[in-house]
């Protein structure tokens, strides 16, 4: 249900499946006259009610029972130019036609009642998951100081709406700091290790001045909540992240990787990863090994953007089993703002894939405006400034 008490609203159908009653009953009316008369093509007039009640509510069911039955009187009493002649509507073969249309009807009316039944229960189910990724991925902040943002969040499953994938944008005395993510495994299991994950990230970036700090607390988090869920699986409980920090006027990134794809910097006429070899262990794992996780710095100047993803859009596959190539693909679209980047690349994987997704795929991406440009700390998502995309160099 709806927070007003109403429910949700049912998806239409597909355009076909509302006007397949009409189109069978066209097909009946056109066979009828050139079939031979031991074979009444209109018997099959029967499963009307059972077609209508794949797209329509039970009302609209009950309606296309009577009109059967009464088009089904009328093709049995009227001559035709196969040779039939009235005077056998009573037959007895035409009344248990007539009887079975009045008992499949009642069965189309059942079964239409029970699927919209069900429909107003997904309906209501999707609705509470776009509320639960609201509170769980919350819309970044489309601007922060000098920062423009964007990000988004596909599904691999067309049901859900929330998974394992997670990001966060976080403005801090420390800078802003960002984060992405993959949770180990699928289901309700990886949504709670996302949630976790990103509470103690929110919490920690504004308590811990040092990057390489506060991917450590994070990490001691993770390890805690594995160990709270127990299981012989608590080892194998972690998360690939990357983690971002960029602060004001200082021309610079930082960079904490914890085996995850690399982010990639898009300057014009340049698109490269930012790699140094040295990603750490995924969260959860770093208490295996000692100083586990490296800080590296990237030059990131005005009109620099950075993009952070997870491993569903370098995973996507084509028809043909081909990983999407997501460096060519950025390198031959040139710069864009972060809006227009992500729509692009939503739209592109989609198109890739034939819309078989087999992976949650998310994607955050920051585009520093020059100091100049700079407006308010912490703009809302509909505070978006178009103006910082005019002039994208230093």
């Amino acid at each position: 249900m709806r927070h007003d008490g109403r429910h949700s609203a049912l998806p239409a159908p597909p355009a076909w499946m509302r006007w397949l009653p009409l189109l069978y009953v066209i097909g009946v009316l056109l066979l009828e006259p050139i079939t031979p008369v031991q074979w009444p093509v209109s018997f099959v007039l029967i499963a009307l009610p059972l077609v209508t009640a794949f797209a329509h509510p039970p009302a609209v069911v009950a309606g296309a029972t009577v009109f059967g039955i009464g088009l089904e009187l009328l093709l049995a009493g009227t001559p035709c130019c196969a040779g039939r002649t009235v005077g056998y509507v009573w037959e007895r073969h035409y009344v248990a036609a007539y009887v079975c249309t009045v008992l499949v009807g009642a069965l189309g009316t059942i079964l239409a009642a029970h699927r919209i039944r069900r429909e107003r229960t997904l309906a209501d189910v999707r609705f509470v998951a776009e509320i639960a990724q609201r509170v769980l991925l919350r819309p970044v902040p489309h601007r922060i100081g000098n920062l423009l943002l964007e990000s988004f969040y596909l599904s691999a499953a067309a049901e859900a709406r929330i998974g394992g994938d997670l990001y966060e944008a976080v403005p801090t005395a420390y800078g802003v700091r960002l984060v992405i993510g993959d949770v180990r495994g699928k289901g309700l299991l990886a949504v709670e290790t996302a949630a976790a994950m990103l509470g103690a990230f929110r919490e920690a970036a504004h308590d811990e001045p040092d990057l390489n700090a506060l991917v450590e607390r994070v990490d001691i988090s993770m390890s805690r909540r594995a160990h709270q869920l127990g299981g012989s699986e608590t080892g194998e409980r972690f998360v690939t992240a990357v983690f971002a920090e960029v602060r004001d006027d200082e021309g610079v990134v930082r960079v904490v990787n914890c085996g995850h794809p690399p982010p990639l910097l898009i300057r014009p006429g340049e698109v490269s990863e930012l790699d140094h070899g040295r990603s750490g262990p995924p969260l959860n794992l770093g208490m295996l090994v000692g100083d586990p996780y490296h800080v590296d710095t990237y030059r990131f100047g005005p009109g620099d953007q950075l993009l952070l993803y997870t491993d569903g859009v370098t995973e996507t596959r084509d028809p043909h089993g081909s990983f999407y190539p997501l460096l060519q693909r950025l390198r031959s679209w040139g710069p864009m703002p972060p809006p227009e980047l992500l729509d692009r690349l939503h739209q592109d994987l989609q198109t890739y894939s034939g819309d078989q997704l087999q992976d949650d795929t998310a994607a955050l991406t920051a585009f520093l405006l020059p100091s100049a440009a700079a407006g308010p700390a912490d703009a809302g998502p509909d505070e978006q400034d178009a103006e910082g995309y005019a002039d994208p160099s230093p």
